[in-house]
């Protein structure tokens, strides 16, 4: 019976945020860009989806490349931005490449979590100029009681959430960016933490 219940409100929670959503990724990017310089040559952002992040860094970097697995989003990335704007896309695998650089920003924004975490992370590394600056937005696979405490304290704030941003209407369907392939992490945090300051210190 107890089981039964809780199935039911999911289900409600489910269906009330499909009809109310809202774009976490697009929540960090105005608190992303505040950890970057004013101006900057070359950025990469991994994992760009439909490019809402490489337009943003377009209006401060001489150069932004967007990459992603997914050629649909990619293709959606491309009919939103402007001709002029300094941003280029390409179809690629971050788990078995990334382009050469050295770039002077990277972001990498919900899309760590479906690569392997120290291939990546040192790929990354690679990737970064000299006193580059990289910026990861993860998700982390909860683990633990306090976790799952803040796991239950996010589901009414992410509905209420939902609720304000649209305000109080049922969307009539959700933002382009949130239509792209997803996964659920593996890896908790405490996890990422140590392969973290191992693979970059300071960090």
């Amino acid at each position: 019976m107890t089981t039964t219940f809780a199935a039911r409100i999911l289900a409600a929670l489910h269906r009330f945020n499909a009809a109310h959503p809202w774009d976490h990724n697009a929540h960090y990017h105005p608190w992303l860009l505040r950890q970057l310089p004013r101006r900057f040559g070359t950025a990469l952002d991994v994992g760009c989806g439909s490019g809402d992040l490489a337009r943003l860094l377009g209006r401060r970097a001489r150069e932004v490349d967007g990459i992603d697995a997914d050629a649909e989003i990619v293709a959606r990335a491309r009919e939103l931005t402007e001709a002029a704007a300094p941003v280029g896309y390409s179809v690629a695998d971050a788990s078995r490449r990334l382009p050469a650089g050295p770039y002077d920003v990277i972001t990498c924004v919900a899309v760590l979590h479906h690569l392997p975490l120290a291939e990546t992370l040192t790929r990354l590394r690679q990737a970064l100029a000299p006193g580059g600056t990289l910026v990861v937005v993860g998700c982390a696979r909860a683990s633990g009681p306090v976790d799952h405490v803040l796991g239950l304290v996010a589901v009414p704030l992410n509905a209420l959430l939902g609720l304000a941003k649209n305000r109080g209407r049922p969307a009539p369907r959700p933002p382009v960016s949130m239509t792209a392939r997803t996964r659920d992490p593996e890896a908790s945090f405490a996890e990422i933490s140590r392969a973290a300051r191992r693979l970059l210190p300071g960090a």
